[in-house]
């Protein structure tokens, strides 16, 4: 079923002030992780594919064409309300992802996740298969250049905010609680500093 896009987007580009996302701007959420990458991982992280290496103040990822599988880093903190920030820059990689997985009634699944590619960014969410999206935008991302971003959470809306560009979406299956936040990075490779998440 279609769901009603509540996009900022689409008003607010055509005038070309696009606004932060705001759904907890104003809320304080204790922090869950802030990793430094001067140092290997805390526990609380697992690398389920690929390969996450932290290398003087940047998270260095890539695919292993052995797994046939996109790489995937699992920060293991459930929150139900939560912000993830960082900055990233795209060194041949063609898909970032960040995710969400909860605990549904078949087991623990995706929830939702935010996808950026050179030339789109888009919010899906994981009821079913393949993923439904159900906000997309036009992007134009460099390759070796830095793009911040930030991701809220809240109840079964999520709010982006990836430099100049502001999205938004609401579908009933975000609410589920999450067990779980995740980074994906499809081909080689992709860069992350100033990571930090915040859930609660």
């Amino acid at each position: 079923m279609k769901i009603t896009l509540l996009l900022l987007s689409s008003l607010l580009i055509s005038t070309g002030h696009v606004t932060a996302a705001d759904l907890l701007a104003h809320v304080t959420l204790p922090v869950l992780a802030a990793p430094d990458f001067k140092s290997p991982l805390a526990a609380s992280w697992k690398i389920a594919h690929g390969a996450y290496e932290p290398r003087d103040g940047v998270l260095v990822c890539a695919e292993k064409p052995e797994n046939k599988h996109v790489a995937v880093l699992w920060h293991q903190v459930g929150w139900n309300t939560g912000v993830i920030e960082c900055e990233f820059r795209l060194d041949g990689s063609k898909t970032l992802i960040l995710g969400c997985d909860g605990t549904t009634p078949g087991g623990l699944k995706h929830v939702g996740r935010f996808v950026v590619t050179p030339r789109q960014i888009s919010i899906a969410e994981d009821s079913v298969k393949p993923s439904h999206t159900i906000a997309k935008l036009p992007a134009d991302l460099k390759s070796g250049v830095w793009h911040q971003l930030r991701l809220e959470w809240k109840d079964d809306q999520i709010a982006i905010q990836l430099n100049e560009l502001a999205l938004r979406a609401q579908h009933a299956f975000l609410a589920t609680p999450k067990s779980r936040s995740w980074i994906a990075v499809g081909g080689q490779t992709a860069s992350i500093r100033a990571l930090k998440i915040s859930g609660k």
